[in-house]
């Protein structure tokens, strides 16, 4: 793993830096109180301490969603999300910022972006392309998500990590952390978050897959969405700007299904009852994306 990424975690245990070490074949993170933590041969260390509360996407979740992305379909999140977090770092130079007494020597030449729920990394991949200079961190409690987000771009890695739990980052040690669709944990995002870092959060729009909601039965977005997110970050974060992405997408009957699979619908709705439904769908499938992309910024 790159060092450059390596000296930013933290030990899950007990929060003591740690460092990369071999025995035969065998790598490891460890820390200086022998905390160790294997690097697996596709790439990704496990920082999980203890038993995650679930064990996320199944190998065929994943596979069927890395199709579905790379089709191009949530390019759109993808770009505005690197536009972002480009505007986000250029603010932190122009205001010049000082290395934080938390960070080491190369952090300011080397910003961390970190995405909290990154699954295969797509998003990840998109942002650090357009920052040359930035190094990347997948965090996910699905390894066969890790396995493809550890290869979805040069300057990234991967760790098992539950994010409801103490994140394994040293404090003020991450420049722009992402957070699409995934759960959003205020307190350990501000204090991973530099001062003048900032906190990209994508969350569905009240018209989001609205062709879908009636046609098969799925949860709508709830129309407070917005305000309930701002509520759970409000004692950490102030939003400093929200924009609302909208495409129309054309869709297969599997692709459906795999967007389907994306949502928490999949886990309310009867497999069976759904397949059905998707199948009565005459193709292609008009369906919209509206996401909400709000930038937030540490109180």
């Amino acid at each position: 793993m790159d060092p450059r990424i390596v000296d930013r975690l933290r030990c899950p245990v007990c929060a003591e830096p740690l460092a990369e070490a071999t025995a035969g074949t065998a790598r490891a993170l460890r820390c200086p109180r022998r905390h160790s933590f294997d690097l697996a041969r596709q790439g990704y260390v496990d920082l999980l301490a203890g038993r995650a509360p679930h064990s996320g996407d199944t190998a065929e979740m994943v596979a069927a969603r890395a199709d579905f992305l790379a089709a191009g379909h949530y390019d759109v999140v993808s770009a505005a999300l690197a536009d972002a977090a480009t505007d986000a770092l250029h603010a932190a130079e122009a205001a010049g910022r000082p290395p934080g007494p938390a960070t080491a020597a190369g952090e300011a030449a080397y910003p961390l972006v970190v995405d909290a729920g990154a699954g295969t990394g797509r998003h990840l991949a998109a942002v650090l392309a357009a920052l040359p200079h930035a190094m990347g961190l997948a965090l996910d409690v699905s390894k066969p998500a890790l396995r493809r987000a550890a290869k979805a771009h040069p300057r990234a890695a991967a760790a098992l990590a539950d994010t409801w739990r103490r994140l394994p980052l040293a404090d003020a040690s991450v420049a722009v952390l992402l957070d699409v669709f995934a759960p959003r944990n205020g307190a350990e995002f501000r204090r991973v978050l530099r001062p003048d870092g900032a906190l990209l959060v994508v969350t569905p729009a009240a018209d989001h897959l609205a062709e879908l909601v009636g046609a098969l039965g799925l949860l709508r977005v709830d129309p407070d969405k917005a305000d309930r997110v701002a509520g759970s970050l409000a004692d950490h974060f102030a939003e400093v700007s929200a924009t609302v992405l909208r495409a129309r997408l054309e869709l297969t009957g599997p692709e459906v299904s795999t967007l389907v699979g994306m949502g928490p619908s999949a886990w309310h709705t009867d497999p069976a009852a759904l397949a059905a439904r998707i199948a009565a769908l005459p193709e292609p499938v008009p369906v919209t994306l509206a996401v909400r992309l709000g930038v937030h910024r540490p109180r």
